[in-house]
């Protein structure tokens, strides 16, 4: 089956991505984490890709704040769909958005949100794209979107009947 690797680089990034996993357990996509980075470790990070696309790894969310060229570096080294998850830092995470949104023409990268509605919206994309060919994975999503519908419902009953209206 189909799955997802999630990177990230750094370890202090795993507070925020824990919500992209999160989404991926909820709708039963399979995915691998791990740590490693486009500057310190670029062999390995390559090595890593290779690996992943040899053992169907259909997508790569990647993960990473300041210079933020770990997406970059995944896309550069396969053509399986790439998202990148900009993370929050000295400039509240625009630094990083713009490393991340900013890549060349021919190596393309979906780019999310800064922060943990990026990454949940990453495995949200990531799911998506894997549900193209995936009947099971497409219900899952419907679903979860039913249920988001049905939430907010309640919650719009609930504020109105709050205003007496």
């Amino acid at each position: 089956m189909t799955w997802v690797a999630v990177l990230m680089g750094s370890e202090s990034d795993w507070e925020v991505m824990r919500g992209c996993t999160e989404v991926l357990e909820s709708l039963g996509v399979d995915f691998e984490v791990r740590v490693t980075s486009a500057h310190r470790t670029p062999r390995e990070t390559a090595e890593y890709v290779a690996d992943a696309i040899s053992r169907d790894c259909g997508a790569f969310i990647c993960a990473a704040g300041l210079a933020a060229h770990l997406a970059g570096a995944v896309a550069a080294n396969t053509i399986r769909p790439v998202i990148g998850v900009p993370m929050g830092g000295p400039l509240a995470g625009v630094d990083s958005l713009l490393s991340t949104v900013q890549m060349p023409g021919g190596i393309p990268v979906a780019t999310v949100a800064i922060g943990s509605a990026g990454a949940k919206n990453a495995a949200y994309l990531a799911a998506q794209i894997l549900a193209i060919d995936n009947s099971a994975l497409s219900k899952a999503l419907l679903e979860d979107r039913e249920a988001n519908l049905k939430k907010v419902q309640a919650q719009n009953a609930s504020v109105q009947g709050d205003l007496g209206r």
